[in-house]
């Protein structure tokens, strides 16, 4: 059942209000020109798909078009940051940390300075736009970089909040976001702190969980199906919203995999060095579970509509509910 005490949206079983993820990085931002004057805004000829345009408007002294130079993207925000700025960079996440994964790696991580690193467009739900622009390995790229914090929104709310987050963390941060509209599933009043995952779901009262759902971005929505749909069945879950890859809630989830006795990792991303990994790595230490992936397959993207292609990648409810019943039997 649905954890009253996160205060999530009514009835988002029903017919929950729809946005894409990046919207709450515009509505951030807007809310940062006004508090914050160190905050800059640089862009690599995305303003309006990245929704940095209304920061455009509102702080054309603060805001620097670079044009398809995603490199000097990266160093001249290091350098403004350098001198107490921080900056915010936007760009498909193919692009940026995709293809200045370099300058990221030295520019901003090596020096450790607030250099803002926002990826959109990620996953295979960008759709028509093809493998090209359909970043898939954008967490593994971040997350592996020393000094780097990686965050994961599951809805427009909660990705607000993750760039007000990300603003006030003193380091470089990577910030991801879809292009399609998903689910709204968290409030103002939704509890939001960086590097705490929050268990969005529950076994119905004196149940115990079978499995341990972790998941990330807007598939946490089909992880939620999957789980009022097991539930029907009897098989009784946890669902837990990791919206920080890195730092990982360790405590929470050593705590849910070890009750549980076998987890299951939801993204949309390559299973390699994505939330999988980092699960994987953290259970191996602490207290090693069965797990199953859902995931990327080591494989590229394509042209599709993003339900078809969440289908096609396995990624979609019935794929979660899938995994869930294939870990069980390999409970000791």
């Amino acid at each position: 059942m649905l954890n009253d005490e996160h205060k999530l949206a009514a009835d988002i079983f029903g017919k929950p209000s729809e946005a894409p993820t990046r919207n709450g990085y515009g509505e951030a931002l807007l809310e940062l020109g006004e508090k914050e004057p160190k905050v800059v805004v640089l862009c690599a000829d995305l303003a309006e798909s990245t929704r940095s345009l209304a920061f455009k408007e509102k702080y054309p002294e603060r805001y620097v078009e670079l044009g398809v130079a995603e490199q000097n993207l990266a160093t001249i925000a290091a350098g403004m940051a350098n001198y107490g700025k921080i900056p915010f960079i936007a760009s498909y996440a193919a692009f940026s940390p995709g293809r200045n994964n370099e300058q990221i790696r030295t520019t901003a991580a090596l020096n450790d300075v607030p250099v803002k690193v926002m990826g959109m467009h990620a996953g295979v739900s960008v759709g028509p736009d093809g493998a090209t622009h359909q970043a898939l390995e954008d967490i593994a790229l971040m997350r592996v970089l020393p000094n780097m914090i990686v965050l994961s929104p599951c809805d427009a709310e909660e990705a607000r909040k993750a760039v007000l987050a990300a603003a006030a963390h003193p380091g470089p941060a990577y910030v991801r976001f879809a292009r399609e509209k998903t689910p709204c599933m968290t409030t103002k009043e939704t509890p939001f702190k960086l590097g705490k995952a929050e268990t969005l779901w529950l076994p119905e009262k004196g149940e115990k969980a079978a499995v341990a759902i972790f998941a990330t971005g807007p598939l946490v929505y089909q992880a939620l199906e999957a789980a009022r749909e097991l539930e029907k069945s009897g098989v009784h879950t946890t669902v837990t919203n990791v919206h920080t890859i890195k730092p990982l809630d360790r405590e929470a989830v050593s705590a849910l995999a070890r009750e549980a006795g076998a987890a299951v990792t939801v993204e949309e991303h390559q299973i390699a060095g994505g939330l999988g990994g980092a699960v994987a790595e953290l259970l191996a230490q602490t207290n090693p579970v069965p797990m199953e992936f859902v995931g990327v397959q080591d494989r590229f993207g394509q042209s599709g509509e993003p339900a078809e292609l969440l289908h096609e990648y396995g990624m979609d409810t019935p794929a979660i509910i899938a995994a869930v019943q294939k870990v069980i039997p390999r409970k000791p």
